[in-house]
């Protein structure tokens, strides 16, 4: 039985559990003198379907997992498996094909011998389906007995309900918390392995990058791992150009609609101007290579730029400013809206023109919030990969030239472990150790911004 099927089940006997429970609480409510019973019928209902289905559930779950490698076990303990190829890509063939053919996903295999392993297949599916469908029913039943031996008028089956949904809020935040530590503990393991292969000071402060995947296995040469070219290629194109481009555009903006611009103009391009941020980046990785990019080659040969690169920092950067303008528009629009009133009378009655009322007195005020969407803005732009990778190229160069080509910690990240090289090799653990930078970067930049948003609020709340 596939995991859907036995999800089906268990929601299936949750509702039934509910229903016949809150049925029969509302037995209780009327067998009684006063008509009232220590909890609503819902409650009664929820408790039952929380017993019957939170057990079943987590073990359908933890079944999903591991009912694939029974059967394949069981398929390869099989006499009709004595023939299979000891290991590659023959014998996975072999079994995905027999495996498919059994599961009703394909009508016939290409390899005739995986027609041996069909039969199987389809016994060990059946039968460690039929084991999962019992121990279902039997927690199921389980479950309810529990619950429904509790169902009394008297019974607070709403304190039970909330310190259930409190417990699954508490699994849920626990969830995102331990998601991220994995996430730091596998960067740090693999960044510290990295490190005992190339010194960290040649990799923080070298400025030469030319991994070779393969012949850095065992003793890579740490004068290929400077990594400087890398963070002055992320520097100079995310804050650099990019923020030449978002912080001018995003604040002219911002100012426009919060103070120029008649309600129904806002109305209008405030939701326009922020559906910039919900283009996919790679459209704006095509418009920077097919558009912008040659456009900038062509202009640089009519200035007489000598062999101007297709591809250069100042492309993508043009590009990467355009795709962060509303972050930084959208956060100095809430602060200048944010800013009282009557500052701004204020400022008027006292003979300032709104023009100077807006460069002395609201700008200002908000200019805490301002900080923030800039910070976030920056920490957005810093990890842009695709816009990189189809607009800047793959060269690791030190230069302040926004015409030559350039490459990022993002794009030097995706290259080393999607090439061919070992996963035990330097060029592939400096991916991790470049994205271990990059993390605490961009961790540092979110934190700033949030010390900067908190101080702006707790200044007008």
């Amino acid at each position: 039985m596939s995991a859907s099927t036995l999800l089906l089940l268990v929601l299936g006997l949750g509702l039934a559990g509910w229903l016949v429970a809150r049925s029969r609480a509302t037995m209780f409510r009327r067998a009684a003198s006063d008509n009232r019973i220590a909890s609503l019928p819902n409650y009664h209902g929820w408790y039952a379907a929380l017993w019957i289905a939170a057990p079943a559930l987590l073990f359908a779950i933890v079944w999903a997992a591991v009912s694939d490698s029974l059967v394949l076990q069981s398929v390869l303990a099989d006499p009709a498996a004595a023939d299979l190829p000891p290991f590659g890509l023959q014998r996975e063939t072999i079994l995905s094909q027999a495996q498919a053919v059994a599961s009703g996903a394909a009508q016939t295999v290409t390899n005739p011998a995986a027609n041996a392993l069909v039969e199987p297949f389809r016994r060990a599916s059946s039968f460690y389906g039929i084991i999962g469908v019992v121990v279902t029913l039997l927690l199921a039943g389980t479950g309810a007995a529990i619950a429904f031996l509790r169902l009394k008028p008297d019974f607070r089956a709403r304190n039970r309900v909330e310190k259930a949904v409190l417990g699954g809020l508490l699994v849920a935040s626990l969830v995102a918390i331990l998601t991220t530590v994995g996430i730091i503990a596998s960067l740090v393991f693999e960044t510290i392995r990295f490190f005992g292969m190339v010194n960290p000071i040649d990799f923080l402060t070298g400025t030469n990058w030319a991994p070779n995947p393969m012949t850095d296995d065992s003793n890579p040469d740490p004068a290929r791992y400077g990594a400087v070219p890398l963070f002055w290629g992320t520097f100079f194109i995310g804050v650099v150009i990019a923020m030449l481009v978002a912080i001018p555009l995003g604040m002219m903006s911002a100012i426009y609609l919060n103070q120029y611009a008649a309600p129904r103009v806002r109305t209008w391009l405030k939701p326009a101007l922020e559906v910039l941020a919900g283009v996919p980046t790679v459209v704006y990785g095509y418009f920077a290579a097919l558009t912008i990019a040659p456009a900038i080659r062509d202009i640089a040969i009519a200035l007489g730029v000598q062999n101007p690169s297709s591809e250069s920092a100042l492309a993508a950067g043009l590009v990467m400013g355009v795709m962060i303008i509303p972050f930084v528009s959208s956060m100095a629009d809430d602060s200048i809206a944010a800013v009282p009133q009557a500052m701004k009378d204020g400022s008027l009655a006292l003979g300032a023109t709104q023009n100077e009322t807006i460069k002395r007195v609201l700008v200002p005020a908000a200019l805490p919030g301002i900080v923030a969407g800039i910070m976030l803005a920056i920490s957005r732009a810093i990890g842009e990969t695709m816009i990189v990778v189809m607009a800047a190229s793959a060269t690791a160069r030190l230069s302040a030239n926004p015409l030559e080509a350039m490459t990022t910690v993002t794009y030097q990240i995706v290259a080393n472990l999607t090439g061919e090289a070992s996963t035990d090799s330097a060029a592939t653990l400096a991916a991790f150790a470049l994205g271990f930078v990059l993390f605490l970067v961009t961790l540092a930049l979110n934190v700033i911004a949030l010390r900067v948003v908190k101080r702006f609020r707790e200044a007008y709340e």
